[in-house]
C-alpha cells in the first residue's frame, strides 16, 4: 500500500470515481476512503475481495477444526469412510 497514492478523501472519490475503479482493477491496491480525516472504507477490487472472502472461508474452516482437535472430537478415518459405504450400499 503506498499511502500518499492509496488514501484518499471523499470528494476525491466522488470526482474521480471512475479513475480510481481502473486503478484498483489494474494494481488490486486498495484505497482507503476518508471522511473528515478518518477512514471510513476501502475500494477494493473483485478479484481481491473474492480472493480474501476464500480465504476467510478457509481460516474458518482451520479454526474450527482446531478447536474440534482441541475438544478431543475426533472421528476414525476408517469410520468415516464405513459410515459413507453404508450410506451409499442403501
Amino acid at each position: 500500500m503506498n499511502f500518499k497514492e492509496d488514501i484518499k478523501p471523499i470528494s476525491y472519490i466522488k470526482t474521480n470515481a471512475a479513475d480510481m475503479l481502473r486503478r484498483v482493477n489494474e494494481t488490486h491496491n486498495p484505497i482507503v476512503i476518508t471522511q473528515n480525516g478518518e477512514a471510513k472504507a476501502v475500494l477494493i477490487d473483485t478479484e481481491s475481495y473474492q480472493d480474501m472472502i476464500k480465504t476467510i472461508g478457509i481460516l474458518k474452516l482451520i479454526s474450527q477444526s482446531e478447536k474440534e482437535i482441541e475438544e478431543d472430537k475426533l472421528v476414525d478415518n476408517a469410520d468415516v469412510f464405513g459410515k459413507l459405504k453404508e450410506n451409499l450400499k442403501r
